[in-house]
This record gives C-alpha cells, structure tokens and sequence, in this order.
C-alpha cells in the first residue's frame, strides 16, 4: 500500500493543475483488477472523475474519495512535497492525510476485493477539485446519479482519526461586487464610495452572524455550535484621490442542518438590498455564488453507523470540515465519514504527513468489509 500511496503522491494533482495523469494509473491499476470503470471527464478543464465498480450487480457499498490536494507554494516544506518520506511511523508528502492515503487504502481493497466471493458489488468514486468547494463531485453528479444507483452505505474518506464522523456543516461561498461612483477625492461626499457600501455590508454580515449565535439552531455536537458567516477578503479602490467605484468581496456561510440555508441567503440578499437603497440609485451589491456543498447528518442509530464503527473499531463524532458526504446523502444513501488521519493536526499544513498506525487502521478497516461482502 505504501508504493501505491508513493505513486499518488507523486502525481502534483494541486487544484489548480490537471488530475488526468493520476486518474490514467487509477483507471489502470482497477482495470488490471476487473473493475467495471465509467471516466467522468470535465467537459471545461483538463480534470476527471471516475466510477468503478466489481461483483454482482446490486445496492453494494460504495467507497468516495478526491484526488486533489492544495497547493504547497507559501508553506516552508522541509521535505519534497511530492515524493513519500518515511520516517518513523510517518510518512510525508502533499495529500498523505487530506485524502491519498484513504484512495491508497482503496485501491488496496479493490486488490483484495477481485479475489473474494464478493455477495454484492463494491463502488468506488473519484472525484477532483473538492478542496475548491465540491466543484467537481456536483459537476459529476448527474452523471454519477445512475451509475451507483442506491448502495445500502457510503464510506467518504477525509481525515477522522479513523472515527465515524455522522455529521458536518454545510457550506455556501460567496462572492460580492459592490458598485459605487468614481469622483474626485475633494468632493467626495458628492460621491457614492464602493468602499463604503463594503464595510456596511460587512457589518451586516457580521450583525446576521451575532444573531445566529445568539438565537440561531444550536447542534452541541460541534465546537462551535452555531451556523456561521464569514468575510474572508475585501479589496476596492484605485488611488486616494480617486473615490472608489467598486470594491470586491468574498464571504461564506457554514451551516448546521437546522438552519434553512435559502433562508439565511435570503436575509443576506434583504441586507443588501437595504443598504443600497440607503445610498441610492449610485450603490450597486451583486451577489454571486460560485461553490456550494450540503452539510451531512446521519442519525446515530442508523445502521450504516453501527457497522463502520463496528469495522473500524471506533466511536462516532462530528466534524468541522466539509466533505463530498452530503452529496450522497442527498441521493438517500447511508453515509458516514471515516478515513486515516488529523485535519486538525496535518491538513492544509507544510510537512503534511500521515502516522502509519493510522494507514494500517484504515487498510484493516476495509479488509474487514470486503470480507463482509463476501
């Protein structure tokens, strides 16, 4: 498993960059396997997906993973981002635990899977572009929709410590291009200034956010326990003496599953309509939204709960990340989250690495579920 995982490694699948290199040696290994493989090619970018699939036809198990990383520009690595370092009971590179070594785990099950008396069929889904916002599972879906039909439980990779995560938010990402009027700088209250009509967006941002954590849905499970609103970048102007006639923004909302999220959109939208009418016919917000994913919550006494607990030996929890899970569950399938590794401690991090007792939990977890489908 550890030269599959070395291979992966090595493919520089970073979000920005084409995936297809890795996606030919996945298509490759599972074809060697028997696998019944479906290529789910972007229509846009040089990037792909894949749907494969072995044993008799029927619900089956279906096992998700992403095969993009994030980038390593900026981070001080001491170590080839892009090459397995094994030191220890560590292993190092770009994707060892957000999520190579849970598809290195896969495809170490599909070897196992082509020898077995398989009773139902295993699946198994790539996807691309996930840390970008899910972009490329919803891309695929529609696709993806018939070929996996309804699994009787979905397993999606991403880093638990290999406990069985029932429950994430959701998420929507926004984009903001606030309108003004350019004038000169020693008339400007003559003037509608983007800049302006930003910080009271911002701020009303921030007054939705207070009121959801004040009197918001409340889910105990998660640090914190509220939906949230966050303004991530603002930029506008061109010189000081010119007032600004746009200014860019970038916000997004995390939502828990009581929370309507058209809903909350909905009063960001009644927020900026407000604050423009304040202005006048010179203020402009247009909204856009350019990534989106559904939160995830599986009911505890679900039995696709109790058997990946009970195959991978673990308790249950809930996460703060986001993952492609709610994209299944959204089709009515069982799905959990449960994959080697700490996105707390090792994702998105310089010398990102992966503890090998983790790697081995996960290969005994799905070698425990193969031999149940048999």
């Amino acid at each position: 498993m550890l030269d599959i995982l070395n291979r992966l490694i090595a493919f520089d699948t970073v979000s920005a960059k084409s995936n297809l290199a890795l996606i030919d040696f996945v298509q490759s290994y599972l074809g060697e396997r028997g696998f019944r493989i479906t290529r789910l090619d972007d229509p846009d970018e040089p990037k792909a997906g894949l749907y494969a699939e072995i044993g008799p036809a029927g619900p089956g198990v279906l096992l998700s993973a992403h095969t993009d990383v994030v980038p390593v520009e900026g981070q001080a690595w001491t170590r080839d981002p892009f090459r397995l370092t094994l030191e220890e009971e560590r292993v190092y590179g770009r994707g060892t635990t957000d999520m190579k070594g849970f598809v290195a785990a896969m495809l170490n099950a599909a070897d196992d899977a082509r020898r077995a008396p398989l009773r139902e069929p295993l699946k198994l889904v790539l996807s691309y572009d996930e840390e970008i916002g899910c972009v490329g599972i919803s891309r695929m879906m529609e696709r993806l929709r018939p070929l996996i039909g309804k699994p009787r439980m979905a397993i999606v990779g991403e880093p638990t410590e290999m406990q069985v995560a029932i429950s994430h938010k959701g998420k929507r990402a926004y984009r903001a291009i606030i309108g003004g009027e350019a004038g000169h700088s020693a008339m400007a209250p003559h003037f509608v200034n983007a800049l302006n009509v930003a910080a009271d967006f911002v701020q009303a941002l921030q007054g939705i956010a207070r009121d959801l954590c004040i009197s918001g849905a409340q889910d105990p499970g998660y640090d914190i326990p509220c939906s949230t609103v966050h303004v991530g970048t603002l930029s506008g102007g061109r010189a000081l003496n010119i007032v600004p006639d746009e200014a860019q923004m970038t916000f997004e909302v995390r939502h828990v599953a009581l929370d309507d999220p058209d809903a909350l959109e909905g009063r960001i939208m009644a927020a900026a309509e407000r604050i423009c009418e304040s202005y006048g016919a010179g203020a402009q917000i247009e909204i856009a939204s350019p990534s989106r994913y559904p939160g995830l919550d599986t009911p505890p006494d679900t039995a696709v709960v109790g058997e990946v607990s009970r195959l991978a030996l673990s308790g249950i929890t809930k996460v703060a990340f986001g993952t492609e899970a709610g994209f299944f569950a959204q089709l009515g399938i069982p799905t959990v989250v449960c994959g080697p590794g700490s996105m707390a401690g090792q994702g998105h991090k310089a010398d990102e690495f992966l503890m090998l007792p983790q790697l081995t939990a996960c290969e005994t977890m799905l070698s425990r579920l193969v031999d149940s489908m048999s």
